[in-house]
């Protein structure tokens, strides 16, 4: 197995509010590991390189023209609120931000928690630059009980325009202003501006067997995905590793997985390996596909929101997840492909299937699936409170996806 460790998932996690964070991240690990970033694709492709555009990345580690594809897709962007353009709110003695509501949020998770500010600006000359600014900057104040009388019986209500505007400061504040002087760049044309929970990523438990954090979906999928790449061998099989933004929202965007940056950089390497039409054909036909997006792990408090039989435990490994309806991609000669590799290597695997009147979500794979024509398997890592600000985990369980993943590019 790898030497991967926890304190480098959490240093990860702390490291990257954003998916624009999380693209250089993954860059800082990849060049520790010896690979070389291109700026275009239309060159001859290093043995181990990467092209990354905005929050979406593509490393791969080139094999022979004669083996096939190892890919592992994950995504950069978790649910959260963004602050709009023109922000500025000054009323009744507060100053607040207008923000926008990015994908499904938890909406109750939000509030009352510190937070604070990350992602970039685009300065005068179309330039980008990251910033992060992981102190306790606004909040999303709830309203008193004493004001709500009812929400003990009735539960918390809350209007998605109105109750989640966060308050910055007592003052007139200008945002602009602040985004200037964090950055450090004073000629700011536009910029993306995250909130997220400044809390430290831990441990959690008396047996410290938990993992807290924010962004976990799908942050923990992204560094199980890196650690199994940089570690792997070379092998007659080319790996490729995926990262893409906005699949909370639906992944049609350039950087998302509807998106060309994966199928380019598939068909890049196919020409330097010298492969006709019906070559390329026959390769995609024997290669595969690993999809990780986290599982829901069984809740001890609301068991009945579970299919019984499929309803993974926390620290018992990844979860295969499977639907009919192609809301995951995993058909049964894919379950029997995972099954082998987990079995073959003693690493722990578990099966998430959503009941039949309670819809799940979806993930890469199918789009995945579709884009490339190759088979695809949905793989997570199990936790409570997805879509929350705050995610739980079982800390066992990002080191045995690190091992399914690597014996994946090796099997």
């Amino acid at each position: 197995m790898p030497d991967s460790t926890l304190n480098s998932l959490l240093t990860w996690l702390d490291h990257s509010p954003t998916p624009f964070h999380v693209v250089q991240t993954a860059i800082t690990s990849l060049e520790d590991s010896g690979f070389t970033g291109v700026a275009q694709l239309g060159n001859e492709l290093p043995m181990l390189g990467y092209i990354a555009h905005d929050g979406c990345i593509v490393a791969w580690r080139l094999g022979t023209a004669k083996g096939a594809l190892r890919i592992i897709g994950a995504h950069t962007d978790s649910p959260n609120l963004r602050v709009l353009p023109q922000p500025d709110i000054h009323q009744l003695g507060w100053s607040q931000l207008a923000i926008e509501i990015y994908g499904g949020v938890l909406l109750n998770s939000w509030l009352d928690r510190d937070l604070g500010i990350a992602g970039r600006v685009i300065d005068s000359n179309g330039e980008s630059h990251l910033y992060s600014a992981p102190r306790a900057l606004a909040r999303v104040p709830q309203l008193a009980i004493h004001l709500d009388r009812e929400i003990g019986d009735k539960g918390l209500h809350l209007d998605r325009h109105q109750h989640m505007t966060p308050v910055w400061g007592s003052t007139k504040q200008s945002f602009t202003s602040w985004i200037q002087e964090e950055s450090g760049i004073t000629d700011v044309i536009a910029y993306d501006a995250h909130l997220f929970d400044i809390a430290s990523a831990s441990l959690l438990g008396v047996d410290r067997s938990l993992l807290a954090s924010g962004r976990l979906d799908n942050q923990a999928s992204c560094w199980s995905a890196i650690e199994a790449l940089r570690n792997a061998a070379d092998s007659e099989h080319t790996s490729i590793l995926v990262l893409n933004d906005h699949e909370e929202v639906g992944s049609n965007s350039a950087t998302g997985a509807a998106g060309p940056m994966l199928s380019t950089v598939v068909t890049c390497i196919a020409t330097q390996h010298g492969l006709r039409e019906g070559q390329q054909f026959d390769r995609l036909a024997s290669s595969w596909c690993l999809s990780a997006d986290n599982a829901h792990a069984i809740h001890p408090n609301y068991p009945e929101r579970h299919e019984p039989r499929h309803a993974p435990l926390v620290n018992h490994g990844p979860a295969v997840k499977v639907n009919g309806n192609q809301r995951y991609a995993t058909s049964a000669r894919g379950l029997a492909h995972i099954r082998s590799v987990a079995l073959s290597n003693d690493i722990p695997l578990q099966t998430f299937a959503s009941r039949n009147n309670v819809p799940c979500g979806s993930t890469i794979g199918p789009i995945t699936a579709t884009q490339l024509g190759i088979e695809a398997i949905d793989i997570g890592i199990p936790q409570l409170s997805m879509h929350s600000a705050r995610e739980m985990c079982g800390a066992e369980d990002p080191l045995h996806m690190v091992a399914l993943m690597s014996a994946f590019l090796q099997h």
